[in-house]
This record gives structure tokens, C-alpha cells and sequence, in this order.
């Protein structure tokens, strides 16, 4: 047999890098001649930047930034390749772990850090940025961000709004007098970054949801990010009038391009207000890795998530790794933490050979993170390929 181990990190429990690890160790036990090839990947959310520069080499630094909510500061990593592309993993300055979701750090939530980190990488003179979006506890579409940058947003009143998704419905004009003093140029100079990084900024894509809307930014992720039923329609409200006046000011319209709801909404931002071109987190790593060369000469692939559900075949790792698998008839196998949905048939659309579920459903989540080693290796060793 030759494995090709592609593990996805399972978030909370283990990093891809340790997951290959452990399916490593499990595999020769079982079939001591097997040739494993261990290819570690992401899809733009957590994991991102440990496995792109893995691959490209080159520097990591850390920069102390605004955290997911204002009052808050991190130590937040992020790399300069060999080539002086810079990698910015979103996860690491605005993500869950870094807080307890609850109604009020959603109302809270801010994108500051991430407009700080990108002034950090400026001042490295890189020719392009790469920002991986997923894992984030933020819902301001950027708007943190952009007021990083630069950008003045004031209310009716002309005061200037306050960090915080819940004042983006005060929001009436947005200011770029800052930013073009900045950059030293034009109305057309417009974002800030525009000359200053020579090819510009790519956002790492893991989900395909548009910016508002039943299968947007608010309605599809804002739950797991510590929101309350009574809080959604407020939520939405601020988002959609936050865009309106964006994009009323850049003469662009960017809410309803695939992805702009992505991070809370960092990825409208991000076009917004930085021109960034947004691709497949998942099929750019996958190229960045040469997945396609280890695949044609592994016998299957063994993958990993921390849990499955209906939003994996939009653009998630396991979704990604199996649409190239299918290509050239090589079976994956996928082992995940939870999956929230019928097995069956996601296993049907995803065009998996196996899935399983390595925690049983009477432990916890607790409980699951905890021994997701032990069940991991256990799920390897009894599992026929």
C-alpha cells in the first residue's frame, strides 16, 4: 500500500502537522512495508500558515495586535516566504480560541487586528499578501479593518463610530481623506494598499456564503460565534447598511461575490477595501503543495476535519481533496471528530470511499477533544483500506 496522509487539522484538539504524526505511527504497526507520504494541509482556516510556510520557507515573526474584541491583545503570528510573500492566518489574531463566545463579544467583535497585522507586512516591502479567512469570532465585515487602515467611519452626526459590529448601523459616511494622504495618490489609488504591494492581496477562501442574507455572514456562522436568536435581525441590520455605504462610497458592489461573507464578513472587506482577489483556500493550497504529483502515485489518501457537516462540500479541505482524488479514481478516506448531518448521504457528495466519525456520540466535546489522539490512532489501526 502507499498512503498519501493529507490531514486537515481537527481545531481544539490536533494540528494537521500532529495528526500525521499519529496516523504515521498507526499505519506501520499495521502494514510495515506501506510508503507514506505525509502532505499536512489547510483550506484557508486554521493551520493555514504553519502549512504554507512549511512548504515555501521563509520567516515567521509575532506581532502584538487587537484581538477579536477591542479591549483585547494578542500575540498573533504571521510569515514572510522566501519569495517576501506575506501569510496571514485570520484565525490567529481574530479567532475563537482566543475568547468564550457569548452575545456580547459577537456585538463587540472587531477586525482591527487584522488591518494591523497587514501594516506589519508592509513594512517587510512584500510584493503580495495571502490571508487565510475561517475560525474567525468576528461578524464587522471588515470594518475593524478598514478603520486600521485608515479609513474614518462616522454616523449622521459626524462622530466617529466606535469599534463594533452593533455601531455599523450608525454608520452614514465612510472617509478615505486619510488613506489617500497615506498613499500620496489619487481617488484611483483607492484602497490604501494599492502600489504598495506590488501583485496584491489573495484571500484563502473556505466557504462560498455571500455577505447577507439567509446563507450569509450573520444567519450561517454568527450562532457558533456566541449570538442569540433575538440578536440575528440587529446583526444583519448593521451588515446591510455597512455595505450599502461601502460600496456606495468605492462605486463597487462586492456583497454578493461568493465568499464576501466569509470571517464575518472579512472577505466584503478585504475586496473592499484592499482589492483583493478571492480563490479557493483549498484548491490554492493544494497547488502550493503539488498534491496532484503525490496523489498519482499514492494507492488512496487518508484526510482528517474536526467535524463534517453540509458546509464541507462548500469548499472545505476534505470537499477539495476528494473532487482531485475523483479526477483520477484514487479512494479517500476521511476521519472526522463529529458529523452533523446524514453520513450516508455527505459521504455520497463528497465521493468519499469511508467516513468515519472517530468519537462516539456519548462523549462530549470535552471529552472528544481531549482523547482525540487515542481515538484517532484507534479508528486508523481497525480501519480496512
Amino acid at each position: 500500500m502507499n498512503f498519501l496522509l493529507a490531514p486537515n487539522a481537527m481545531k481544539g484538539a490536533l494540528s494537521a502537522a500532529k495528526i500525521s504524526a499519529i496516523v504515521t505511527k498507526t499505519l506501520r504497526r499495521k502494514y510495515r512495508e506501506a510508503a507514506i507520504v505525509s502532505s499536512p494541509i489547510a483550506d484557508g482556516g486554521n493551520g493555514t500558515l504553519d502549512c504554507l510556510m512549511n512548504v515555501l520557507g521563509g520567516t515567521i515573526y509575532e506581532q502584538e495586535v487587537t484581538g477579536p474584541i477591542p479591549s483585547m491583545k494578542v500575540n498573533a503570528r504571521y510569515g514572510i516566504t522566501k519569495d517576501f510573500i506575506a501569510i496571514i492566518e485570520s484565525a490567529e489574531v481574530i479567532g475563537l480560541q482566543h475568547i468564550t463566545p457569548t452575545p456580547e463579544t459577537i456585538a463587540q467583535s472587531t477586525t482591527r487586528g487584522i488591518g494591523e497585522l497587514i501594516l506589519a507586512t508592509r513594512e517587510k516591502q512584500c510584493k503580495e499578501i495571502w490571508i487565510g479567512l475561517g475560525g474567525s469570532a468576528t461578524n464587522d465585515g471588515g470594518a475593524g479593518m478598514a478603520k486600521a487602515l485608515g479609513w474614518k467611519l462616522f454616523d449622521e452626526n459626524d462622530e466617529e463610530i466606535k469599534e463594533g459590529v452593533v455601531n455599523l448601523i450608525k454608520l452614514s459616511r465612510a472617509d478615505p481623506s486619510l488613506t489617500l494622504s497615506l498613499s500620496g495618490e489619487g481617488i484611483d489609488s483607492l484602497p490604501m494598499l494599492r502600489g504598495r504591494v506590488r501583485e496584491g492581496v489573495k484571500i484563502l477562501n473556505d466557504v462560498k456564503n455571500i455577505l447577507l442574507g439567509e446563507h450569509g455572514a450573520t444567519y450561517t456562522f454568527a450562532k457558533q460565534k456566541g449570538a442569540n436568536d433575538e440578536q440575528l435581525p440587529y446583526l444583519e441590520a448593521a451588515l446591510k447598511n455597512y455595505s450599502e455605504v461601502t460600496e456606495q462610497t468605492i462605486g463597487k458592489t462586492f456583497h454578493s461575490i461568493p465568499g464576501s461573507g466569509a470571517a464575518g464578513g472579512l472577505g466584503f472587506g478585504l475586496m473592499a477595501f484592499c482589492n483583493a482577489e478571492i480563490v479557493s483556500g483549498i484548491d490554492f493550497i493544494l497547488d502550493a503543495i503539488r498534491f496532484d504529483e503525490k496523489l498519482a502515485s499514492c494507492d488512496c489518501v487518508i484526510t482528517t476535519e474536526g467535524m463534517l457537516d453540509e458546509q464541507t462540500l462548500y469548499g472545505k479541505g476534505i470537499a477539495g481533496i476528494a473532487a482531485r482524488a475523483q479526477q483520477i479514481n484514487k479512494p479517500v478516506h476521511a476521519f472526522v471528530g463529529r458529523i452533523h448531518g446524514n453520513k450516508e448521504e455527505l459521504k455520497l457528495k463528497l465521493g468519499l470511499a469511508s467516513l468515519t466519525q472517530i468519537s462516539p456520540e456519548e462523549l462530549s466535546t470535552q471529552e472528544a477533544i481531549r482523547d482525540a489522539s487515542w481515538l484517532l490512532a484507534d479508528a486508523i489501526y481497525h480501519h480496512s483500506f
